[in-house]
């Protein structure tokens, strides 16, 4: 496993604290960088946690289900280009903060962290689409 330098953390850290909120988004901003930039939305939700369907099961564009604790089976999903924003998200942001920062020390550098449930988020999905 790689070892991550002091200089390496600083740089992650001057990233985040460049970022509005450090990262964290909420529903308007994360549907701006989905529809204007293309963002990844990373699901997080344990299985035991999903009621319903992920959001990629819910069919929003460009949503993974990579779900934590097996995180580590879904990184052949992420994007190559590590300056691809990804928004993560979960029930009240507790998985996706640890996936944020595990992907932060993987190198990608435009990483935030939905501010509320992803279940809001698919809800406003259903209503836009009308399912």
């Amino acid at each position: 496993m790689a070892t991550v330098t002091k200089e390496t953390l600083a740089q992650i850290i001057a990233n985040d604290v460049k970022k509005e909120n450090l990262g964290l988004v909420d529903l308007h901003k994360t549907r701006e960088l989905l529809m204007d930039v293309g963002a990844v939305i990373l699901d997080v939700r344990p299985p035991a946690k999903v009621v319903g369907e992920n959001a990629q099961e819910a069919g929003i564009v460009n949503a993974i289900y990579a779900p934590y604790p097996k995180f580590a089976d879904s990184l052949e999903l992420l994007p190559t280009d590590k300056n691809a924003p990804i928004v993560v998200g979960c029930l009240k942001a507790w998985f996706a903060n640890r996936v944020m920062g595990y992907l932060e020390v993987m190198g990608y550098t435009n990483v935030y962290v939905l501010d509320v449930s992803i279940v809001d988020l698919i809800e406003v999905h259903y209503a836009h689409t009308n399912r």
